[in-house]
């Protein structure tokens, strides 16, 4: 096999992962990667905002916005105003949604981080250096995308 099949067959295999993942989750908690993000972010204090889900997702607020839609009519979130600024809506999770965090599987980019985290320095310098190229080779370097693996889910950015 040359060297352009070979990295095919790489990319196929990630994507494909990222696919059974997606249905394993779907399967087992009820919602997808990226909804069972926010579900985490928010776990953390119990509430967030859009705004902070979207900058730590690195996505857009309309894309944030149609997640939590969804976990809303799931009940496992609410949104509620803030007390300290009407103005603002915070999201809290419900009960519902903290049993989906505790007992989902174990997500595929937490799986990912654990053994990014046991390589040396210059490799995962390497790899994302490599992964970046990668992306760009698709023009892909303008695509709406979180750190969660996930085939789907997400907007483009609003300039696309």
């Amino acid at each position: 096999m040359d060297r352009i099949d070979s990295s095919l067959v790489a990319l196929r295999r990630i994507l494909r992962a990222t696919e059974l993942f997606g249905r394993e989750i779907k399967k087992t908690a009820g919602v997808t990667p990226a909804q069972f993000r926010v579900l985490q972010i928010i776990s953390e204090h119990g509430y967030a905002t859009a705004t902070t889900i979207a900058l730590r997702m690195r996505v857009t607020q309309a894309t944030v916005t149609s997640l939590v839609d969804k976990l809303v009519r799931e009940e496992m979130v609410e949104r509620e105003k803030s007390t300290a600024d009407r103005r603002q809506i915070n999201i809290h999770i419900t009960s519902k949604g903290v049993k989906t965090v505790t007992e989902a599987p174990d997500p595929l980019q937490q799986r990912f981080v654990r053994k990014f985290s046991a390589m040396a320095d210059w490799e995962q310098m390497m790899l994302v250096a490599s992964l970046e190229r990668v992306a760009a080779m698709l023009d892909a370097e303008e695509i709406d995308a979180s750190p969660v693996l996930d085939t789907g889910d997400f907007k483009l950015s609003e300039s696309d």
